[in-house]
């Protein structure tokens, strides 16, 4: 039987990129030694790290003037990373609303003895769209804007920007980098948590536009952006093998054809799901169109018993790790980027199958 992994993270990676792993384990890239165990100062690590980089780089045009950095501590990490670094002059962050994970953001920004002001929020309508700023809003008293670009729990995603007026914007895009394309330009910081499209959780890419990087006083180590540029990304040991897997997704994802063309992909897999549930009698998604998610798709039966009925069979078919997240319930199929059309499909035949089955014995 074959499995299909529908996990939010750490999700699917490339069987490719696994096939590879496998085969270079025991000595990468014929070092007689295993990429478990390689010093990170070595210069088979600096090539590697330099790889990831530039394909990185190129992959998402990013431009000269901004750093790319890998740090440890996950996309929560750099929720107080972000504030420590960037909100040094008016100590005030603005925010929009739009579920568990911006939330989250706020709530450590606010640890950390920042101001934060909540601008918009969805919140009253269970997170079914996205908060959107108020017309022509002036965000100078504010050292930028937190976005949350894809919200993995709720199911929606900015596939544009907010363009706050008079102040930078910082996304975290830890559940769809990657996946669709944006344009770097229109950010002053992007981070990124490598579990969902990139690679093995234990490493969290930071895009930093250079002018955002300067010497900031009682910043832990780990968290400090000017260091780390210097650095290198490699003040202290770095993930040496979330890396070394992160540069073997980048290399596959330039042989599909780059970002545009892993758009085109998620956006058919995430149709034929959105499609089957728009016409379901029996499962719906609560989502408002424009603002669906192209990789986390929420989705009901609006009866719990009947939801774990669902996710039961779909565990004994192969298809795993259904279940919502637990704040939400009902199911969600994460369809990231090493996801194949065929998994899609697969979950779309079970789902009719299932709907057919139950109404013909109800």
């Amino acid at each position: 039987m074959k499995i299909y992994n529908y996990a939010a993270g750490p999700a699917k990676l490339p069987d490719q990129v696994i096939s590879q792993i496998q085969e270079e384990l025991p000595s990468v890239q014929g070092s007689g030694m295993s990429i478990l165990e390689i010093s990170h100062r070595s210069a088979l690590f600096e090539n590697i790290l330099a790889d990831a980089q530039q394909d990185l780089r190129d992959l998402m045009k990013i431009p000269d003037n901004y750093h790319i950095l890998f740090f440890q501590g996950g996309g929560t990490g750099q929720f107080a990373a972000a504030p420590l670094n960037l909100a040094t002059n008016h100590r005030k962050i603005a925010l929009l609303d739009s579920g568990h994970w911006a939330v989250r953001a706020g709530d450590e920004a606010t640890r950390l003895g920042f101001d934060m002001d909540t601008l918009a929020s969805t919140k009253n309508i269970q997170y079914q769209s996205l908060p959107h700023l108020p017309e022509n809003q002036n965000l100078d008293q504010y050292d930028y804007l937190h976005l949350t670009m894809n919200n993995t729990i709720e199911g929606t995603a900015y596939h544009q920007p907010v363009r706050p007026i008079n102040t930078e914007l910082v996304a975290d895009m830890s559940s769809n980098f990657l996946a669709e394309t944006y344009n770097v330009t229109d950010f002053g910081l992007i981070f990124a948590g490598a579990q969902k499209n990139l690679g093995p959780a234990g490493v969290t890419v930071v895009i930093v536009r250079d002018d955002l990087v300067h010497k900031v006083e009682n910043v832990p180590s780990i968290l400090d952006y000017d260091l780390f540029v210097k650095k290198n990304s490699l003040y202290n040991t770095p993930p040496v093998f979330p890396i070394y897997t992160a540069g073997l997704v980048l290399k596959w994802l330039k042989e599909i054809g780059g970002i545009d063309e892993m758009q085109k992909i998620n956006e058919q897999k995430s149709q034929m799901l959105y499609d089957f549930l728009d016409q379901s009698k029996l499962f719906t998604n609560h989502i408002t169109p424009s603002d669906r998610s192209l990789t986390n798709i929420p989705f009901t039966t609006g009866d719990e018993q009947l939801d774990n009925q669902v996710i039961n069979a779909a565990t004994e078919h192969g298809l795993m790790s259904l279940k919502g997240h637990r704040s939400v319930g009902g199911l969600r199929a994460s369809l990231y980027n090493a996801m194949p059309i065929e998994g899609a499909q697969v979950l779309v035949d079970f789902l009719e199958d299932f709907e057919k089955h139950y109404q013909g014995g109800h």
